[in-house]
């Protein structure tokens, strides 16, 4: 792997972790500040939101602006959202703002991959990229609730500035003062990203033409025949697992009698198996074997289901850890040759940009319906269940769909699979 390669590795780690921890102290300042209890399952349709609506800005900037300038310039969107939170905007409002940052971050995160790197090491980066990703998860939520606890919070509250009063006074307030620092590292590691020798792609300044670009991308990827199943697959995968880490808050709570601090050291169990899985797929998985992975994703569907027997944390451990590894494995393949396809069809910063548009308008939505069902109060229960026979259901349909591909349109599956197989650069 290059240099530049590890750099960004770093860069993602701190923000991912920033990330994640955010997320754990947004739902205990929504808790402590008496919100409705809708507005915890909310919070991930609103960090989806400007994924959706920018979609087709944000790919075009990551093609036009330096991808190393473009993280920098994300992580301190994501810092003035911290801010806003901290000083007493609506959490909602300002987890919004940090949504905007992520998804401004993530076109050039994964868009430089395939400009620093050749087609045969996608697949690998993809699993390093995901499986440090996983492991910032792991380790932010974990983060995330250990600084809410009693003895951290007590320490981080006792800190005092000279002259000027922060105004912290509550637990979730002194976590959100602390994940504001870890922003400023990936920051600073975003200015240390090297230049690729990729052409910079002018960006228009017409709003109908930035539309009619990003259509006719998300078009093209939509029609091509290996492009679509991996573009379906990973919009499944990301569209549940995005709403299943505030699921798993709701369920640990009814199942298990977890607090929120507890609750976190669960949605670290599901990311510890998600690295597993995505890391063994990185040594084993070859980009034109990635097809072979989607019969994993009915399996995950049914284990997703079975959650709802498990009544004792040590069961849910390991069953959580199993589930994650199917994902991870299910994940790293489609989702490298999603970015082979889509570096082959257009930019690789509208590429992303369509991935992240499908797969958060997916996270959008059934964020939005699980939202619903908790605002008529239905469980955690009754929305694990509905998620699992989703994805099981919607992923036999992805296995027909690549399995009539092939049937109808052998010679040209066989055509792009070479061209994964044999490209080099």
């Amino acid at each position: 792997m290059k240099k530049g390669f590890y750099t960004i590795m770093s860069a993602q780690f701190f923000s991912s972790l920033a990330d994640n921890a955010l997320l754990v102290a947004a739902i205990e300042l929504l808790k402590t500040g008496g919100a409705p209890s809708w507005h915890i399952p909310a919070l991930t349709p609103m960090f989806a939101l400007f994924y959706v609506i920018l979609a087709p800005l944000v790919g075009a900037f990551a093609d036009a602006v330096p991808k190393g300038r473009v993280m920098f310039i994300s992580n301190a969107i994501k810092v003035i959202g911290c801010l806003l939170m901290l000083f007493g905007a609506n959490p909602l409002l300002s987890y919004g703002i940090v949504g905007l940052g992520a998804a401004a971050y993530s076109p050039a995160k994964y868009g430089i991959l395939t400009e620093l790197l050749p087609n045969s090491q996608l697949v690998k980066a993809n699993g390093w990229i995901e499986g440090l990703t996983i492991l910032s998860i792991i380790l932010g939520v974990v983060l995330g609730g250990q600084l809410l606890g009693h003895v951290v919070s007590r320490h981080l509250l006792s800190f005092d500035i000279p002259v000027f009063d922060t105004g912290i006074s509550t637990a979730p307030e002194a976590a959100i003062a602390l994940i504001v620092s870890l922003y400023v590292v990936a920051a600073l590691f975003n200015l240390r990203i090297p230049r690729t020798d990729a052409p910079l792609q002018p960006i228009s300044h017409s709003a109908s033409a930035l539309i009619r670009d990003f259509s006719n991308c998300n078009a093209r990827l939509w029609n091509d025949k290996l492009g679509q199943i991996s573009l379906a697959t990973t919009t499944l995968f990301w569209g549940v697992s995005g709403n299943l880490r505030v699921i798993v808050f709701a369920w640990a709570a009814a199942a298990l009698g977890y607090s929120t601090k507890d609750a976190s050291s669960l949605v670290g169990v599901v990311a510890i198996g998600t690295a597993v899985g995505a890391v063994i797929a990185s040594m084993r998985m070859r980009l034109d074997q990635a097809t072979r992975v989607i019969p994993l994703g009915i399996m995950m569907g049914i284990l997703v289901i079975g959650l709802n027997v498990i009544t004792n944390a040590w069961l849910a451990a390991p069953f959580l850890i199993v589930l994650g590894a199917i994902g991870g494995f299910l994940v790293v393949p489609m989702n490298a040759l999603l970015q082979h396809r889509g570096a082959n069809l257009m930019g690789a910063g509208r590429s992303i940009a369509v991935q992240n548009f499908n797969e958060q308008a997916c996270i959008l939505g059934l964020g939005a319906f699980y939202t619903g069902m908790t605002r008529f109060g239905l469980s955690a229960f009754v929305a694990i269940g509905v998620f699992g026979v989703l994805v099981a259901g919607t992923m036999w349909l992805i296995r027909r769909w690549h399995i009539v591909n092939c049937k109808n349109h052998p010679v040209e599956i066989e055509h792009l699979l070479s061209i994964a197989r044999l490209d080099k650069h």
